[in-house]
């Protein structure tokens, strides 16, 4: 059967509830009184309760009802959350700078709503001593406990310790605050267009002229 409501000389009863077009109840008519009134309208008598005793119908323009039912369902499914799990791989003895690198990353994650499964990886003798992880974790879960929280505990997983953090923040919250930041950083840009260009010369004449420090390793 079809999901579309019955409109005009497509409903089929002697008489019906009507609805008016701002929602006044006018009572029941018999159908070729509520049709006349939606010609005189210009609207639509659309069905919107078919199982009521008499049905109930509606007046309202069908097409313009049909086309902001389809655009409030796009941006349903715009603003839809789904849930995603990044990962992040550490080393029981990680480098500093290395650990500061892949935090930022897990900070990034959280800030945008996602969980993050950080894997401790052991090798060789490491695997004898499973407190350098589990301490790693902990200290990791401290570092963004603003942003996040141990959704599951450490555990061993073979060669591996896993913890999972999760977001305090809804992925739907943390969709809008980006699009609200992008839509306030185009406002600025078209507001002042010489500024990003300005700033980026600026920082061109101000940045020592030395060669960039090599990259650190990805992993300790």
């Amino acid at each position: 059967m079809s999901a579309e409501p019955r409109i005009n000389d497509r409903i089929r009863v002697p008489e019906v509830r009507l609805v008016g077009p701002s929602g006044e109840q006018v009572g029941i008519v018999p159908l070729a009184k509520a049709l006349e009134l939606a010609q005189e309208y210009d609207l639509d008598l659309v069905e919107v309760a078919a199982n009521a005793r008499p049905p109930v119908c509606k007046l309202m323009d069908y097409g313009k009802f049909k086309y902001e039912s389809a655009m409030k369902a796009r941006e349903a499914r715009k603003n839809q959350a789904h849930t995603v799990i990044k990962e992040m791989k550490l080393r029981p003895k990680i480098d500093p700078h290395d650990y500061d690198t892949k935090k930022g990353h897990v900070v990034r994650f959280l800030k945008q709503g996602d969980k993050v499964k950080i894997t401790i990886m052991f090798r060789g003798r490491e695997q004898s001593r499973p407190e350098l992880g589990y301490r790693l974790l902990q200290r990791l879960a401290e570092d963004v406990q603003d942003l996040g929280f141990i959704e599951s505990n450490p555990k061993q997983d073979g060669r591996n310790m896993i913890m999972v953090l999760g977001p305090h923040k809804k992925k739907t919250e943390a969709m809008a605050e980006a699009r609200e930041a992008q839509a306030a950083r185009k406002a600025d840009a078209k507001a002042n267009p010489g500024k990003s260009q300005n700033a980026a010369e600026g920082e061109l004449s101000e940045a020592p002229l030395s060669e960039a420090p090599a990259e650190a390793p990805a992993e300790a």
